[in-house]
């Protein structure tokens, strides 16, 4: 969904809620407290950065962040579109097919659009 030379985002098939990003650096390391400062860092950066288009896109009250590294083992951060308290629970997570995706994919990329042509102005 979006890529630059040091990380990957994409859509959690999995989601907690319609919206969940999973972000991942592009170097294979098992946890995320084990990447050298520059990765983690730009980790959290493209968190930062996605969090205003998430959470427009997704019209959500807030975004949530979470790092627990049981899934798989290469290290990677959950951002999660909240509307409510306690949704940021792994045991809500639901299988989403294919074309619902591909619908939230396109809004959060419209979003994204949006913010990146305000930053060039």
């Amino acid at each position: 969904m979006k890529e630059d030379e040091n990380v990957l985002v994409f859509l959690d098939v999995n989601p907690v809620n319609p919206g969940h990003l999973l972000i991942i650096p592009k170097v294979h390391i098992e946890s995320v407290f084990d990447l050298p400062d520059e990765q983690y860092k730009n980790i959290f950066e493209a968190a930062k950065a996605l969090s205003t288009p998430l959470q427009n896109a997704m019209q959500s009250r807030k975004v949530g962040i979470a790092v627990e590294g049981f899934g798989v083992s290469h290290a990677h951060v959950h951002l999660v579109p909240l509307h409510n308290p306690n949704e940021l629970n792994p045991e809500r997570a639901t299988h989403m097919d294919e074309e619902t995706l591909a619908t939230i994919a396109e809004k959060i990329k419209t979003e994204i659009a949006k913010v990146e042509k305000a930053e060039i102005k």
